[in-house]
């Protein structure tokens, strides 16, 4: 397996003056190669950094541009991705670490950052919530492979949906009528005698009344 060169990411910022200095990185497929579960499996990404160095902390600026492949969503082929985007990563000189995703510590006896992960990260959030191929393009062989052990296939979800909605709508309605027979149960109740037993002291007190 290739391997990237992993010493281009790591910058010495000991050396560097105050102030802002530019570096630039091409990616490609070997970048993801060493990362084992990269959802990303080839790229050609283009990449200017900006590091403002400062007496308490760093400013790093990303600008990414370029094509990642990716799992599609449906087949699982890989597919071509376009991603573009900037990011901005704060590096502050301190002893204790910070909560924010924003916020990187580095401490005192730390001379230089990489910034390997956090590109394959930065490029990892460019990617769509959902990437598939146009109709037509897709591994058929596996569609079918994957429609034969998959529960409820794409294409029958709607009718299973519609069947789930049917019979909760006719249980709803057997419920309704349970319900109106209970209520329509308890107010005939309500006009019936009361066959509750009555004290037999309270009944003799009703016979004198009545002589």
């Amino acid at each position: 397996m290739a391997k990237s060169d992993d010493k281009q990411f790591i910058i010495p910022f000991v050396g560097l003056k105050q102030g802002r200095h530019e570096f630039q990185f091409d990616i490609t497929d070997t970048f993801f190669e060493t990362f084992e579960y990269s959802i990303i499996q080839q790229g050609d990404v283009h990449i200017d950094f900006t590091l403002d160095k400062k007496d308490t902390m760093m400013v790093g600026e990303f600008q990414l541009k370029g094509h990642v492949k990716a799992p599609c969503d449906r087949c699982n082929d890989p597919i071509e991705v376009p991603i573009e985007g900037d990011f901005r990563l704060v590096y502050k000189f301190g002893n204790e670490e910070e909560e924010d995703e924003t916020l990187v510590v580095v401490f005192p006896e730390e001379f230089e950052i990489n910034i390997k992960a956090s590109l394959l990260e930065f490029m990892s959030v460019l990617l769509p919530s959902r990437s598939v191929h146009d109709e037509g393009d897709c591994n058929q062989e596996m569609l079918d492979y994957l429609n034969e052990y998959v529960v409820n296939p794409m294409d029958e979800d709607d009718d299973n949906l519609d069947e789930y909605d049917e019979a909760d709508a006719e249980h709803q309605d057997l419920e309704d009528e349970d319900y109106d027979e209970n209520e329509e149960g308890e107010e005939e109740d309500d006009d019936q005698p009361d066959d509750t037993p009555v004290d037999p002291r309270w009944a003799a007190l009703k016979n004198l009344k009545k002589d």
